[in-house]
């Protein structure tokens, strides 16, 4: 049968320190034991508009492709 959680007031401050100020990710606590003895955050950075270099890349590839079957204007792009 599982061990009831031990959670005291120093560990529901540290986990809201975590979560505070997350906009996109998680938050993983590790229990071994009913101890609470890890807590991890993966946050995620999110860009609505991707960089004018991104758009020139996206757009010389799609020239590429269109080119492709003559074989101009292919360049690998890095």
């Amino acid at each position: 049968m599982a061990k009831p959680l031990e959670v005291d007031q120093q560990w529901l401050e540290r986990i809201a320190e975590q979560v505070g100020g997350l906009q996109y990710g998680h938050v993983t606590i590790t229990v071994h034991d009913g101890r609470i003895v890890q807590i991890d955050r993966l946050e995620r950075t999110r860009y609505d508009q991707p960089s004018s270099k991104q758009n020139q890349s996206e757009q010389q590839s799609t020239k590429g492709r269109d080119n492709a079957a003559s074989g101009d204007g292919l360049r690998i792009v890095q």
